[in-house]
């Protein structure tokens, strides 16, 4: 269960930042040292801001959008996942960064990627229906995992290394073993999922995927009640898993939001917190395990697509349709921390 509530104070998030790109934006990340901040928006490149100096650097490499991106456990490795199927490996407090290895991992677009918590393994997933696992060092082709029957949108590995997750479109999690790469089991998340017999179309999938800390969660976020898929009208939600008996609860928010859930993060502190966007706008929610639905919610100055954690300085970045990247303290307001 989600522990209870210590430090962060939901209702007091406040913006102390904010950073401007060039074009709407579809990703974000904090390295884990937080030195830096990362986004990548509708152009094939990613932007590096430096939190210390405002400092910015450009990479260069995709062909395409960047989707995701993760580091190796040192943060002086960052790879990268683009609409154009590729992985490059870049250095990422490089002054002046080039690609150090570009990787052709899936047919079509690689929409998500993790590092292994040692730094050995490079998780990829995409449109192909695979995932993939990759050499970190030298990014030779690891081994590859099949299961999946439509594009695969999330993957992540859990705190100890032992295990993969991925999720698909249909909200299909499959459970693997890193070692062998043998299937352990499917896990089920299709309440964010459905087929619109109208249109004659598939919408939701898990847009966002995390663990707890010390694996014992697994939260899956998306959309749900969707009663049209071409407009994307439905209501955002966390499938939130026990990992070890696989029973699961739906997470909502109170309000009928038109909106998708695009990611979600545990905090230490004991609060799971999801950003949603969508046609109602942008939205910053906090659970605690109470109860279905959320204790608090902060509406966002602008639709987002985003979101990542920094839980060492309590900040939270989320990236935006407006292209401005803008950062949050999860702590209290200046004049009440006096």
């Amino acid at each position: 269960m989600i522990e209870t509530p210590a430090k962060i104070i939901p209702a007091d998030a406040h913006q102390v930042a904010e950073y401007k790109h060039s074009c709407p934006l579809v990703s974000c990340r904090f390295d884990s040292l937080g030195r830096y901040l990362f986004a990548g928006g509708q152009i094939p490149s990613i932007q590096r801001w430096s939190l210390d100096s405002d400092a910015t650097a450009t990479f260069a490499g995709h062909d395409s959008w960047v989707w995701s991106m993760d580091f190796d456990p040192t943060a002086e490795t960052l790879v990268t996942a683009g609409y154009d199927g590729r992985l490059i490996w870049w250095e990422s407090a490089a002054e002046s960064p080039e690609p150090q290895r570009i990787v052709d991992a899936h047919d079509g677009w690689a929409r998500a990627l993790a590092f292994h918590p040692d730094g050995s393994l490079v998780a990829s997933c995409g449109n192909d229906h695979l995932v993939k696992l990759w050499n970190a060092n030298d990014g030779t082709l690891a081994r590859q995992l099949q299961g999946h029957a439509c594009h695969v949108y999330n993957l992540a590995f859990t705190p100890d290394g032992k295990f993969l997750v991925s999720g698909d479109l249909k909200g299909r999690i499959l459970h693997w073993d890193v070692a062998d790469g043998t299937m352990v089991r499917e896990l089920d998340a299709a309440a964010i999922y459905k087929y619109d017999k109208g249109f004659r179309a598939d919408i939701g999938g898990v847009r966002g995927m995390t663990f707890s800390a010390d694996g014992t969660q697994l939260a899956c976020s998306g959309i749900t009640n969707v009663s049209n898929a071409f407009a994307g009208v439905g209501n955002p939600a966390i499938v939130l898993f026990d990992f070890e008996t696989g029973e699961s609860r739906l997470l909502k928010i109170k309000e009928d939001l038109r909106a998708v859930c695009w990611s979600v993060a545990f905090h230490p502190d004991g609060y799971l917190i999801g950003a949603a966007s969508g046609g109602s706008g942008g939205y910053l929610a906090f659970w605690d395990n109470q109860g279905e639905h959320e204790v608090f919610k902060h509406k966002l100055p602008n639709r987002i697509r985003a979101m990542s954690l920094h839980a060492p300085s309590n900040r939270i970045a989320l990236a935006g349709d407006n292209s401005v990247v803008r950062l949050y303290n999860l702590g209290p307001k200046p004049e009440e921390a006096k």
